[in-house]
């Protein structure tokens, strides 16, 4: 039998209800403890008052709907994992929930077992993220870039500049490696983890949120280089 308290507590936003009874039936056979809600503005008051280990998202809510929610639960000082929950034919919300800083997205209609491995995976990798920090390292890019490793802080022209987790992690690999062309598989592998079920346009829709952060010009980035057909490069000899 599982521990529901080692598993987790998630927070489902849905207001379908046979969607939400769905979700929650599949998570708690897993083990997970489920909070359930059905609007937005319930969603914003549950979190006032506690802090779930994962959020499953949907994005079409009456009222204030899942990505004004995101962007709520990203301006927070802590961390929690987010799942968007959207249907086929909404791939621009999608993308902006992305941008929003959503962490993972799952299709209606879906399985059980595909939403149970999304959820188990992500928490895995944000737990690791926090139980295995970076080792103390700073890089100094040039006399406009630094990133410091250790407290996951980057500065630009003197500057400190507020980067999400993965936008982070996806600027650390690739200024640890200047030069070494990376394909969106590997950076989905490094960064998001093997496990993860996600497309590669995950990693494009980061890497442009990164670029419009740290370079002097988005259309000819100095830092960040595409390669074209395989992926991008850290440029050399700044």
């Amino acid at each position: 039998m599982y521990d529901r308290a080692m598993q987790g507590r998630i927070l489902v936003v849905e207001d379908e209800e046979a969607i939400a009874s769905f979700v929650q039936t599949a998570l708690e056979r897993d083990g997970f403890t489920v909070d359930l809600v059905g609007t937005g503005e319930l969603a914003l008051e549950r979190l006032q008052t506690q802090t779930p280990d994962l959020v499953l998202l949907d994005i079409m809510l009456p009222g204030i709907d899942g990505l004004e929610v995101c962007q709520h639960i990203r301006s927070r000082p802590d961390y929690v994992p987010v799942i968007m929950l959207t249907a086929r034919d909404e791939e621009t919300d999608r993308v902006v929930g992305l941008e929003l800083g959503a962490d993972d997205y799952v299709t209606k209609p879906f399985s059980p077992k595909e939403l149970v491995a999304r959820v188990r995976a992500l928490l895995r990798r944000s737990r690791r993220q926090t139980e295995a920090p970076e080792p103390r390292r700073k890089l100094m890019i040039d006399e406009r870039l630094e990133i410091d490793l250790d407290g996951r802080v980057v500065w630009v022209g003197g500057q400190e500049v507020e980067l999400a987790p993965k936008e982070f992690d996806l600027l650390a690999l690739l200024a640890a490696h200047p030069g070494r062309v990376f394909g969106r598989e590997t950076l989905l592998e490094r960064v998001w983890g093997y496990d993860y079920l996600g497309d590669s346009r995950t990693v494009d829709v980061h890497l442009q949120r990164l670029r419009r952060k740290i370079e002097p010009d988005t259309q000819e980035p100095r830092y960040i280089l595409t390669v074209r057909t395989i992926g991008y490069k850290f440029a050399e000899d700044l």
